[in-house]
Formats: C-alpha cells, sequence, structure tokens
C-alpha cells in the first residue's frame, strides 16, 4: 500500500541499503540487522561519540595517550619476526616514529607506506622505550586526502561492520538525503531557531564537541520533534477517521448490571465508579467509544469489562472479550462465569484449541447470539467467526496487539465500541505516543481487602536463606512462584536457566516442585498451572510466561531471581502475582552483585513503592520510552530520534500542532499539508494517509 502512494522525492531514501556505493549482500544483512533494511534507517542511526583529530603536533612534542594526526616521510620496513611485530620508521624534522602492526599478512603496507613518501598518519600515540610510536593507525592518508581529518562521528556497530564501513555508509546516505518541503510550524522554527530538516540532519551526523551529541541540541531537538509529530499527527488522523465514522447509541435499563452488582461479594471501589460513569457516557453516545482502561494489577478491570459487557446485552446486542493467551481467557471465563451467574448470561470460550464439533457448536451459538458474551485468543479473528450482533468490543493487554488487530475484532460487528485494558501502567508521555487515539480512564486504587506485599532484596550467594524461608512458607500451606530469567541453557549467557533451577529445588522439595517455560505446548502449560492453583504443586518454577493475569489466591511468595535482569515494570506485574488472597505476602528479589547503578536505582523504587503510576513513570526516567512496553513486539512505534524521557515537552507541542492542523486542513491540502503528507511516509506513518477522504 505504502511504496505505491510514497512521494518520488523520498525513492532514493527507501532504495535498499545495498543502492549504497561498497555495500553488497553480505554487509547488507548486516545493516539491516543495525539499523533496518532501508538507505532511512542509516540516517536515524546517530552517533554515539565522536573522535577528534584536530591536534595536529611535530612527533617531538606527541604527548602520550593522546589521538594526534601528524604528518610523517616513510623510511624503512622492519618485518616482525616470531611473535615481535611488524614496524615502520617514519620521521618528521623533530624526530623518529614507529607504526606498530600485528598479525600482517601480504604486501599490503608496503603498497600503503612506500619507502620515502609522504603520509599523514592518525592514531592514538605511545612512549615505549623512549621511543614514540602508534600502533594500528586509524588512518594512512596521502597529504591531500587529509584535510577531512577533523572530528569523526563514532557510531553503534554489529559484529562484521567496522567503524570506517559504517562511516561510509552514512556519509552516503547523506548525500541522498533530498531537499524537502518544510512541514515544521513557522512560528515554532523561529522560536526554536532550527534550521530546516537536511541541515538539522547533517548536522546531527558531524558534531564538533561533546555537548553536540545531547539530545538537547538545536539539531536533535529539531528531528525529534519531526519524529514525534509525524507519530502525532498519524494518531490524530486515526483518530478523527474514527471519529467520522457512525456509532451506535448503547443505553440499556440497567436491570442486567443491577442484579450483578447487588450478587456480588464486595462493593465497587469509587475509582470503578468513575470508570464506569465515563464508559457507560461513551457507549450512549452516538460516536464509536475509543477507551483505555488502565489499572494496575489487581484493580479490578475485569469486573468493569463484565459491567460494559452487561450494557451492550442490556440493548440486545453482544460482547467479546479478547486477551492474549490461553490461560489468561480461562481466568477472565471463571471469573466472569462466577459474577454473571445472577443474570443468566449466555457465555462461550473460543481459543485455538477448540476442534470440529465442539468448535462448530461454539460459532453457531455466536452466529445465532445464543452466545452473549465471547471470551477468546487471536482466534477471534478468524473469517469462521460471526456474531449476530457485536456492540462492543473488549481487548485485555492491548501491548501485545497492533492497531491492526483492534481493526480487524471491530470490523466483525458494526460501528462496535471498543475498551482496551491494560495491566501496564503507562506514563502520561507514552500514553500519548502509543494511545493518543483512545480516551484513558483510571483504575489507581486497589480493591478492598488487597494486602501490601513486602518486599526484600537479597544477594544470590544467600540461597540457603531463601530455601529456609520457602520451607517456613509450604509449613503454612502457602504457594510460591519462581521466576527464572531464561528457558534453556544458553551459551552465550551463563544464567541459572529455569531447568536447571527446577532440577535443584525439586533435589530439595520432591514432586511439588513445577516448570512452566514458553516452548512448552498449550495443554502441558495449562496443566502444570492447573496443579499449582488447584492440586499437588506447591513451588512453580517459571519463565516470564506467568507476568500477565494468572490468579492463584493461595500464592503468597514469588522469588525473582537475578532480579536485575528485568525491568521495573517486569518487576513490578510479576510482583502483583502474589497478595491476592488475604494472607500477608512477600516477594523476594534475588541479585547478582555488584549492582549498576540503574539496576539498584530499580531494586529500591520496588522496594519504597506499590503505586504502578509511580514505577511507571520511573521506568521511563530509567530506561527511556522504547523499552517500557518492550516495544519491539507491541504494536507501539518505535521512536528512534525522540527520547521521552528528554524531549516531552516537544511531544506536547507536537500533539497540539496536529490537532490545530487537522482542524484548518482535515484532508492535508494545503502546502503546508502536502509537505506533512511527506513527512507521515518518511517516518512510516503512511497507513494513516488511508484515513484522508482524498488520500
Amino acid at each position: 500500500m505504502g511504496e505505491r502512494l510514497r512521494p518520488e522525492v523520498l525513492f532514493p531514501l527507501f532504495a535498499p541499503v545495498t543502492a549504497l556505493p561498497g555495500i553488497g549482500p553480505r554487509l547488507g544483512k548486516l545493516f539491516e540487522k543495525l539499523t533496518g533494511p532501508a538507505v532511512v534507517d542509516l540516517l536515524w542511526h546517530l552517533p554515539t561519540a565522536l573522535v577528534d583529530r584536530r591536534y595536529r603536533p611535530k612527533v617531538h612534542e606527541a604527548e602520550a595517550g593522546r589521538i594526534a594526526t601528524i604528518r610523517l616521510r616513510v623510511d624503512q620496513h622492519l618485518p616482525g619476526r616470531g611473535n615481535r611485530p611488524y614496524r615502520v620508521r617514519c620521521h618528521d624534522e623533530t624526530g623518529f616514529l614507529h607504526l606498530v602492526f600485528f598479525h600482517v599478512k601480504g604486501d599490503y603496507l608496503e603498497r600503503l607506506l612506500p619507502v620515502g613518501a609522504t603520509r599523514v598518519v592518525s592514531g592514538r600515540v605511545e612512549h615505549f622505550n623512549n621511543e614514540v610510536q602508534i600502533a594500528h593507525p586509524d588512518h594512512v592518508l596521502a597529504p591531500e586526502e587529509a584535510e577531512h581529518l577533523t572530528v569523526e562521528p563514532v557510531y553503534g556497530l554489529t559484529a562484521g561492520l567496522s567503524p570506517r564501513i559504517v562511516q561510509k555508509a552514512i556519509a552516503a546516505a547523506l548525500d541522498r538525503a533530498p531537499g524537502l518541503p518544510e512541514w515544521a510550524d513557522p512560528a515554532l522554527l523561529r522560536r526554536e531557531g532550527w534550521t530546516g530538516w537536511r541541515e538539522a540532519l547533517r548536522r546531527a551526523h558531524a558534531p564538533e564537541s561533546e555537548a553536540d551529541l545531547a539530545p538537547a541540541t538545536p539539531f536533535r531537538r529539531r528531528l525529534a520533534y519531526d519524529e514525534l509529530l509525524a507519530n502525532q499527527l498519524a494518531i490524530a488522523m486515526v483518530r478523527a477517521h474514527t471519529r467520522r465514522l457512525p456509532g451506535r447509541r448503547l443505553a440499556g435499563d440497567g436491570s442486567l448490571r443491577r442484579s450483578v452488582e447487588a450478587a456480588l461479594p464486595f462493593r465497587l471501589t469509587p475509582a470503578q465508579n468513575q470508570a464506569l460513569a465515563e464508559i457507560f457516557a461513551d457507549m450512549a453516545a452516538p460516536h464509536r467509544m475509543l477507551r483505555l482502561l488502565q489499572g494496575d494489577v489487581g484493580s479490578g478491570k475485569t469486573v468493569v469489562a463484565l459491567m460494559a459487557m452487561l450494557a451492550a446485552i442490556e440493548c440486545g446486542a453482544q460482547a467479546a472479550l479478547m486477551a492474549p493467551t490461553e490461560i489468561l481467557c480461562r481466568q477472565h471465563l471463571a471469573t466472569i462465569e462466577a459474577l454473571a451467574a445472577a443474570a443468566g448470561i449466555g457465555i462461550v470460550l473460543l481459543t485455538g484449541r477448540e476442534k470440529g464439533r465442539a468448535r462448530q457448536a461454539i460459532l453457531e451459538r455466536i452466529a445465532s447470539g445464543e452466545a452473549q458474551i465471547v471470551v477468546g485468543t487471536h482466534a477471534l479473528f478468524q473469517d469462521e467467526v460471526a456474531f449476530r450482533d457485536l456492540a462492543l468490543a473488549i481487548i485485555d493487554e492491548q501491548h501485545r496487539f497492533g492497531v491492526e488487530q483492534r481493526v480487524a475484532l471491530a470490523a466483525k460487528g458494526g460501528a462496535v465500541d471498543m475498551l482496551v485494558m491494560t495491566a501496564t501502567p503507562i506514563p502520561r508521555t507514552l500514553l500519548m505516543t502509543a494511545y493518543g487515539d483512545l480516551d484513558a480512564s483510571f483504575l489507581r486504587e486497589k480493591p478492598a481487602g488487597r494486602r501490601p506485599i513486602a518486599t526484600r532484596t537479597i544477594p544470590l550467594e544467600r540461597l540457603d536463606e531463601v530455601v529456609a524461608a520457602l520451607r517456613r512458607a509450604f509449613s503454612q500451606g502457602a504457594k510460591v512462584y519462581w521466576i527464572c530469567p531464561l528457558v534453556a541453557e544458553s551459551e552465550a549467557v551463563d544464567l541459572a536457566a529455569a531447568e536447571s533451577r527446577h532440577a535443584a529445588l525439586a533435589a530439595i522439595f520432591g514432586a511439588r516442585v513445577g516448570l512452566v517455560h514458553g516452548r512448552m505446548k498449550g495443554a502441558e502449560k495449562d496443566r502444570v498451572m492447573a496443579a499449582f492453583a488447584e492440586g499437588g504443586v506447591d513451588l512453580l518454577v517459571a519463565t516470564t510466561v506467568v507476568e500477565v493475569g494468572v490468579d492463584v489466591p493461595a500464592a503468597t511468595v514469588i522469588v525473582i531471581e537475578h532480579a536485575e535482569r528485568f525491568g521495573l515494570a517486569q518487576l513490578h506485574q510479576l510482583r502483583g502475582r502474589v497478595g491476592r488472597g488475604d494472607r500477608p505476602s512477600s516477594c523476594l528479589l534475588l541479585y547478582a552483585p555488584p549492582l549498576g547503578e540503574t539496576a539498584k536505582a530499580r531494586l529500591r523504587i520496588m522496594r519504597e513503592s506499590e503505586d504502578g503510576f509511580r514505577i511507571a513513570e520511573e521506568d521511563l526516567r530509567l530506561r527511556g520510552g522504547g523499552e517500557v512496553l518492550g516495544t519491539r513486539q507491541s504494536g507501539i512505534p518505535e521512536l528512534r530520534l525522540a527520547d521521552l524521557a528528554v524531549h516531552q515537552e516537544l511531544l506536547a507541542t507536537a500533539r497540539d500542532d496536529a490537532r490545530l492542523v487537522l482542524l484548518r486542513d482535515p484532508e492535508l491540502q494545503s502546502e503546508r499539508g502536502a509537505a506533512l503528507r511527506i513527512l507521515l511516509y518518511l517516518f512510516q506513518r503512511d497507513a494513516a494517509v488511508r484515513y484522508l477522504r482524498s488520500g
């Protein structure tokens, strides 16, 4: 779709990296791994450091330890013997200098440094046995080629790519960058003192001092703003498109909701009531609901989801709840069935596991409308799933699904209202970049009866104390999670993997230790989970597959091994697996010293706070936006130039600018509108262009 309509001016940037001189298929694969498949991906690969080659001393004044660029005459070659290095003796009018090379093959040094020639050499100066030397110089050039040796950008690398190759490729990519029409607001450009896009890009890749590498420099801010503007404009366009679609009013008589609420074993919290008021108002309005419900682990989202579904069912329609894993679906089903029993609602579960006749029977119940609530995994998208009248779709743990999947589920009905739920508290800035098309409701308080969780940090060498604590916990009838960071022994990362940890604990506690990990078949995983929830397994060794939603009230202890390897949000998610019953619970964070500053800060915040929203903000500060939600698999656009921890105020400006643009020029038809279309294609947000009536 995107390629066909991409503006021609951008073609050179969307050519494959192999279109650049000197990059064949082998290097192309390495660049794809490092930056991405297209030339434009190299432009976004900004330097992380620099090498200053402007120090140009004479030989006798060259200081040890500094990088120097020196003009020399080549005197003689002294090939190494045995394990002695190859040396090339050179001089200038002040003294002698040796260039030192190890592992020399063939005659390439004789060609590079012919005797009698003048060369400019750049590298780190060493003083050795009262002699000046440079080992393996970075550059050996003829004098007329050496003008450009001033300041060199240093880029992140991947195995197989040398700094020189990456520098050359990025320089070639910059040469292909076209002049593009200005898409930024002229008043903003003046206020910030920004140059045009291409000049900002050139300056970002040609730092002259350490200060030029900071995200706050005008040219880096300019590029960050371009990326955020593309992101916010795309979100605003999707939102405007959704708002234009006809909706339907869903305002039931409240009868089912009243009967279920009366039967609840607890009262709804003020936060739940507030969220429900916002949801019911959206459902009763003539436009389509697009709302995000954010609540910490255990804040009672499933009950809110059920009440919303009942509002749709009171109008004679159906509701669907989609979750990323089968375990989570079964759990939602158990909660909903128990609560909805009072109202006599027809509920079915549809996952990839139902086959043959059983599956056919479920599909028939959905098509006839007899199934009023359908809970399911991705299986709900399949073509043969047809609803009689789907009016409300709820997606749980949205960050596991992309926007496309949201649209696919909505397409199963006419004018479907959408509620997206997440237990990952998302900082406000990330909310704007990831879910700006949704209105947000928050469940900031825990339901009554939730006990605080005591969190302690323990170094790994005190493992025996942990085992003793587990013995005490088992004697009081507790169940325990033990979380490991990896699945199978990986040679590269010497970690206590889940399988060996399981074997070690089984040697102590016998058959009451179970194991679940990501490579197990669904049925096997469910069997072990069931044995942990109700049966004879009291200690569950697991990789992070348990982080979302599994509910075992008897579990009161969670041990997280190598806690320093986990992100804050993940640690918080995992800790939320305990503290679900009425008994005091604890979380033991095992770490391998010595800890880095970031890991120390993470573990300290975990000890101090159980507030998921505070933890999410701290996580953003410590890690930067891209990683907080593990964006690689989350359908959340990855930001490569903007850093949300630093460029927050630019995000707010971009958001306001995008809204204003679409207010004045909804079809992007003006001169600036045309430039903004190019911007959307440049940052590959062109899916949004489809939503322009004329686009």
